[in-house]
């Protein structure tokens, strides 16, 4: 990857761009654009992440193993291959009951209506 980008034109397999770190998070970003970013994030088990807000919509599909997403006051179970759209402004945070990857895309645009 050049500038820590993926290369235009050239397949990748998108579970094998970050690895398990033990007792860690890993993020990796592998688009950033003005409209939006997409990054890939391993998360080891029994870590989670801190709960947060985006101003942005952020599609989430896990690519390996299972999730926990806290979204608002709901847990939802994310297994290999689904995805969510969190809405922007929404709380939320991912627990990993077992090592899990997923790929994230934050939508910067289509908010100017």
């Amino acid at each position: 990857m050049e500038n820590n980008e993926i290369a235009k034109g050239t397949p990748v397999v998108c579970v094998e761009i970050t690895e398990y770190v033990p007792n860690a998070i890993l993020s990796k970003t592998i688009i950033k654009k003005l409209t939006g970013n997409v990054t890939v994030t391993a998360v080891d088990a029994g870590e989670e992440t801190a709960e947060k807000t985006s101003p942005f919509d952020v599609f989430v599909q896990i690519i390996d193993g299972e999730a926990k997403l806290q979204l608002k006051e709901k847990e939802i179970n994310l297994v290999l291959g689904e995805g969510i759209l969190i809405p922007a402004h929404s709380r939320h945070s991912f627990n990993a009951d077992q090592k899990f990857k997923m790929m994230c895309t934050i939508f910067k645009s289509g908010y100017e209506d």
